[in-house]
């Protein structure tokens, strides 16, 4: 009898295990749901987005460089635990060179 009931007790915590994957997995794809398919109101698809991080540089622990693009004009900026400023703006991103060879 003590086997079969530690059997049982085996298979509902892997059942229960198996149901809280399959609840972690939906809730994984109802959080992306917007962001693939630009649902209304919630999150703009990818490809319509204008603002881009186009390359980050780290300078120290608490400082980084980033290369930001918006509209294609590229925009240097320091962002540190002070703030973000601009360092240099209006920067014409580089030609679109063809992989073709």
């Amino acid at each position: 009898m003590r086997r079969l009931l530690a059997h049982m007790d085996v298979l509902d915590i892997a059942r229960y295990l198996a149901a809280l994957l399959l609840v972690l997995g939906l809730i994984g794809a109802a959080g992306l749901a917007p962001r693939k398919f630009g649902l209304p109101g919630l999150a703009k698809p990818i490809a319509e987005r204008r603002l881009h991080v186009v390359e980050t540089m780290m300078l120290s622990p608490r400082q980084r460089l980033a290369i930001i693009r918006r509209d294609n004009v590229e925009h240097l900026v320091l962002i540190s635990p002070a703030g973000a400023s601009v360092i240099e703006s209006g920067i014409a991103p580089p030609p679109q060179r063809d992989s073709a060879p």
